[in-house]
């Protein structure tokens, strides 16, 4: 999961939080002490989380600036002027650079070959 609203004026990134591995762990855990009923449900989730956990940072810093952006009614590119001030609107504790770093990120990602974007 993505916790974005530690910010410090000493570097300016944002705080990115996994838990990915903890929840491996407790679902590996179940699943050893499964019934042969539970196993296959068990089994899928330990999967899920597998993959959860595989996607890269600068995707899910993407997602969470799209999620801030579309949850305020922007609609145009994430790496415009309008963007940044609504990004930082939406966040207060976000400094400019790392909206702007966000914004670029974003829009790299959405331009990326494969993304929702050219859905």
């Amino acid at each position: 999961m993505i916790g974005f609203g530690t910010q410090t004026k000493h570097d300016g990134a944002a705080l990115l939080v996994r838990e990915a591995d903890g929840i491996a762990e407790r679902l590996r855990r179940a699943l050893e002490a499964a019934s042969d009923a539970e196993r296959p449900g068990l089994e899928r989730a330990l999967a899920l989380v597998a993959e959860a956990a595989a996607v890269p940072d600068a995707e899910l810093r993407a997602r969470w600036v799209r999620q801030r952006l579309d949850a305020a009614g922007y609609e145009g590119p994430p790496d415009s002027v309008r963007a940044i001030k609504t990004l930082r609107e939406a966040e207060p504790a976000l400094s400019l650079l790392s909206a702007v770093a966000y914004a670029k990120e974003t829009a790299r990602a959405e331009s990326a070959p494969g993304t929702a974007a050219e859905a």
